[in-house]
C-alpha cells in the first residue's frame, strides 16, 4: 500500500512540475515576444499604465526590417586630452544612412555626471555648423521646424546630469553626418590614485507604478524570502537634475539589443595623457590598452583589440604618479571678463583617533534582476567584507530589496560570530529578479530603531538603474541629520550620477566595484574612511587675494584621502595668500599657498567651464526647490553666458539647406547594447508583473519544494 501511495505521490509532483516548467517556457519565449510586439501600444499608453521601461529590439517585430538593418550611427571616436587633473573630451559620433529613405534618428548616451558639456559641431558633407546654446523649449521648437521644413538639424538634451539624449533630423539616403562634443571636467584623485572614466552606454532604467508597494518582511517570517518584481521609481519630476515637472521622460523607455549583441559600427578611445612629474603606472582593468610613452611625464593610451567591443562598459583608466604624493597648489586664469582659481588642497596624513565610538551599520542591498548572476555576486562579496570585520561594539542590519524589501532583523543587531553567520546565510541566498525599488527599502532602514551612543552609517549596494532619482536623494536630505549615507556602484556602467549624489548629499563617500577584486579593495577602504578621519574643523581664508563667487564648500570634516577642490573667481593682481587651518589628530594643522608664485594662464578656458559647473550643482541642489522660477533663471543665464548644456538649456544645430523638401522620413530609436555582465532580466516589456521573467525561473524550485514538502506532510500524517 505505501509503495502505491508513493508512486501515486511521484506521479502528481512530476505532473506539477510539467506545469511549472510549461509556464517558465511561455513566460521566458512568449512573453518577451509579446512585449516587443506590443511596445508601441505600451509606449503611448505609457500615462494610462504609470510605468515606462525598456524593451528589446527584435527584429521583424518592432520597426521596419530595412531600417533596423541600416542604423545611422555607424562609429563613435574618443579623443581626451588630460593635462594635470583637467581632462578635455572630444566625442566624434558618425552617421551613414545606407539605406533608400530619409531618417530621423533619436538615441540616449552617457557622460560622467561632473562633465561641462560646452561645444557641438554638426558635420555633413563639407558643411560643418558649429551648435548654438538656447533655452531648451526655444531650441526644441526650432529643432522641430526645421524637421519639418525638410532641413538636417542636430538637439541635443540633458535628462540627467549623467544621461544626455540627441536627435538628428533628415539624414538622406547616402549621407554622412558627423556630431562633435566637447566637454570639460576635473580628476579628483583618491589615495593619490588618479582615474579617467569614459562612461559608454546608459544602463536600463525601470519606473515602476507609483502603487507599488513598500511592504518589508522580515527574514525567517515566511516560506519565501525572495522578492517581487515590477521596477523602481516613478515618472515624478527630475528634483535631481533642476529639470520641469513636466519633464520627458520617454527616454527610459528606450531599446536595448539582446543578451551579447553590440551595436554595428566601430568604437575607438585615445587618451593623451600629460601629467608635468613622472607617470609611476598606468593601467585599465575594464578594457585592454596600448600605451605609447614618448618621456617619463606623457603617455599616450589606446584601445588594445578593436574587434573587442568595447562601447558596452565604462572604460576606466587608472594611474599613479612617481613620489606617491598628491601636491597642494593654486591654478590661476585669467580671461577678458572674468578670472578663475582652482585650489587644491592635500589633506594631512591618516591618524588613528584614541576612541573610535560605536557605529551602527545599516546595509541596503539591491537584488534585483539588472543585478542577477555576476554583480549580485560580487555585491555579495563586497557585503561579506563589510560585514565580516564589523567590531564587537558595532551593531548592523541587513536590507534586501527588489520590488519588496527583506529586513534581517527589526533591530539592529550586535555585530556576534552568530549574527553575522545569519547575514551571510541570508545573503547567499539571493539569486537576483524584481525590480529596482530603492525608495522603500530605503525608507524602511531610516525608520529602523536608532542605538543609542552609536554613530549610524546606512550602506546602500546597487547598480543604480532607477528613474526616481529625485526622490531617493529628497529622502536622504531630510535625513543626513541622523546618518551618514555611502553607496557602492555595483557593475561596468552604473548609474554614477545617482552613486555620486547619494554620498555627495549624504556626507558619505562613493565607491565603483567592477570586480571581486574591486570588492575586497573597496570594503577596505570603506572601513579606513569610516574609523579615522583626517582633518576636522577646516577653515580656508584669503588675504590679500581678492576672491569671490568661491564655489564647493569646504567640509567641516575631512575622512577620504583625497584633495580638497575649491574653484572661485578673482579680480585685480594676483597676490596674497590661502590659507589651510584645521585640526589633525588633536594637533593644529596649517597649509600656506603664496599666491605671487602661481603663473596665470591666458589660454586655456577649462577652469571657467569647471567653475560653471560646480555653480550649476549648487543652484540645482537635492532638493524640491531647484523647480523654482527663480532657480530655472539662474541656471539658464549660467547656461547661456558660459555656452553649457543644463537641465534648462539645449544645444541646437540646423542646416539652412531644405535637404527633404518631401517631409517623408522614417524615425528610429537607435538601440543601445546591454552593459556588460548585466542580465537580460534588466530589459521588460513594459508589465506590471514579472516584467523580469526572472522571477518565475526562481519560483519554480521554490514552488516545487513547497509541493514536495506538503506531500510528504500529507504522507506522514497518512501513516499516522
Amino acid at each position: 500500500m505505501n509503495i502505491v501511495r508513493k508512486k501515486r505521490v511521484t506521479a502528481q509532483i512530476r505532473r506539477w512540475l510539467y506545469c511549472l516548467w510549461a509556464l517558465l517556457l511561455f513566460t521566458t519565449v512568449c512573453l518577451p515576444v509579446h512585449a516587443a510586439e506590443s511596445r508601441t501600444a505600451e509606449t503611448e499608453n505609457s500615462q494610462e499604465e504609470e510605468i515606462l521601461a525598456p524593451y528589446f529590439i527584435i527584429k521583424g517585430t518592432n520597426e521596419d526590417p530595412s531600417l533596423l538593418e541600416h542604423f545611422p550611427l555607424k562609429a563613435t571616436n574618443v579623443v581626451s586630452n588630460i593635462n594635470g587633473v583637467i581632462a578635455e573630451t572630444y566625442v566624434t559620433q558618425t552617421y551613414v544612412n545606407e539605406g533608400s529613405i530619409p531618417i530621423n534618428a533619436s538615441y540616449v548616451f552617457p557622460a560622467n555626471s561632473n562633465v561641462a558639456v560646452h561645444g557641438m559641431k554638426m558635420i555633413i558633407g563639407n558643411e560643418m555648423i558649429t551648435a548654438r546654446i538656447q533655452e531648451k523649449e526655444e531650441a526644441k521648437k526650432e529643432y522641430e521646424e526645421a524637421k519639418s521644413e525638410g532641413k538636417s538639424a542636430s538637439l541635443m538634451e540633458q535628462k540627467r546630469p549623467n544621461v544626455f539624449t540627441m536627435d538628428v533630423a533628415n539624414i538622406m539616403p547616402g549621407d554622412t553626418v558627423s556630431i562633435e562634443l566637447h566637454y570639460t571636467e576635473l580628476i579628483n584623485p583618491r589615495e593619490n590614485i588618479y582615474e579617467f572614466v569614459f562612461p559608454t552606454v546608459v544602463g536600463p532604467r525601470y519606473a515602476a507604478p507609483k502603487e507599488s508597494g513598500n511592504d518589508t518582511s522580515v527574514s525567517g517570517t515566511s516560506d519565501d524570502d525572495s522578492v517581487s518584481d515590477g521596477d523602481a521609481g516613478s515618472t515624478a519630476s527630475d528634483h535631481n537634475t533642476g529639470a520641469p515637472k513636466d519633464s520627458d521622460d520617454d527616454w527610459v523607455s528606450s531599446p536595448y539589443l539582446e543578451d551579447s549583441t553590440a551595436i554595428p559600427g566601430d568604437y575607438n578611445i585615445t587618451v593623451n595623457l600629460s601629467t608635468g612629474v613622472p607617470i609611476a603606472e598606468i593601467t585599465s582593468k575594464s578594457h585592454d590598452i596600448r600605451i605609447h610613452q614618448e618621456n617619463a611625464s606623457t603617455a599616450q593610451i589606446t584601445l588594445a583589440d578593436f574587434d573587442n567591443y568595447a562601447g558596452n562598459r565604462d572604460f576606466i583608466l587608472k594611474y599613479r604618479l612617481a613620489g606617491e604624493e598628491v601636491h597642494s597648489g593654486l591654478v590661476l586664469s585669467q580671461g577678458q571678463e572674468e578670472n578663475f582659481f582652482m585650489l587644491t588642497v592635500q589633506p594631512p596624513e591618516r591618524y588613528e583617533p584614541d576612541d573610535i565610538p560605536p557605529r551602527e551599520y545599516i546595509f541596503v542591498l539591491d537584488v534585483s534582476g539588472s543585478m542577477f548572476g555576476y554583480p549580485l555576486d560580487t555585491a555579495k562579496d563586497l557585503l561579506k567584507s563589510l560585514v565580516k570585520d564589523l567590531r564587537e561594539t558595532d551593531s548592523f542590519n541587513l536590507i534586501l530589496f527588489a520590488n519588496e524589501s527583506v529586513l534581517l532583523s527589526p533591530e539592529s543587531l550586535p555585530a556576534t560570530a552568530q549574527n553575522i553567520k545569519a547575514a551571510t546565510r541570508l545573503i547567499d541566498e539571493q539569486k537576483g529578479g524584481g525590480g529596482t525599488s530603492l525608495l522603500p527599502a530605503l525608507e524602511n532602514a531610516i525608520t529602523i530603531p536608532k542605538q543609542e551612543n552609536s554613530a549610524r552609517s546606512i550602506v546602500i549596494i546597487t547598480d543604480g538603474y532607477i528613474s526616481n532619482d529625485s526622490e531617493v536623494i529628497s529622502c536622504i536630505t531630510s535625513n543626513m541629520n541622523d546618518a551618514s549615507f555611502f553607496s557602492f556602484g555595483i557593475g561596468t556602467s552604473v548609474n554614477d550620477c545617482l552613486i555620486k549624489q547619494i554620498a555627495g548629499c549624504g556626507m558619505g563617500e562613493s565607491f565603483i566595484v567592477t570586480d571581486s577584486e574591486d570588492a575586497a579593495e573597496s570594503a577596505s577602504n570603506f572601513r579606513a574612511y569610516i574609523e579615522a578621519p583626517l582633518l576636522t574643523d577646516i577653515s580656508v581664508t584669503y588675504k590679500g587675494f581678492d576672491v569671490y563667487d568661491v564655489e564647493t564648500s569646504t567640509p567641516s570634516i575631512l575622512y577620504a584621502s583625497r584633495p580638497i577642490i575649491l574653484f572661485g573667481k578673482w579680480r585685480g593682481t594676483p597676490k596674497g595668500t590661502v590659507t589651510v587651518t584645521g585640526q589633525a589628530g588633536g594637533e593644529d594643522y596649517r597649509q600656506e599657498i603664496t599666491v605671487e608664485e602661481t603663473a596665470s594662464d591666458t589660454e586655456s578656458e577649462a577652469l571657467r567651464y569647471l567653475w560653471a559647473r560646480t555653480r550649476l550643482d549648487r543652484v540645482t541642489g537635492y532638493g524640491n526647490i531647484r523647480n523654482d522660477e527663480s532657480v530655472k533663471k539662474e541656471v539658464v543665464e549660467l547656461g547661456i553666458k558660459y555656452n553649457m548644456v543644463t537641465p534648462y538649456t539645449s544645444f541646437i544645430a540646423v542646416s539652412e539647406m531644405i535637404r527633404n523638401p518631401e517631409g517623408d522620413s522614417a524615425d528610429v530609436d537607435q538601440p543601445l547594447p546591454l552593459p556588460q555582465r548585466v542580465s537580460g532580466l534588466a530589459v521588460g516589456g513594459g508589465y506590471r508583473a514579472y516584467s523580469e521573467p526572472g522571477m518565475l525561473l526562481l519560483m519554480v524550485p521554490a514552488a516545487a519544494a513547497i509541493i514536495i514538502r506538503k506531500r510528504r506532510e500529507r504522507h506522514g500524517a497518512s501513516n499516522d
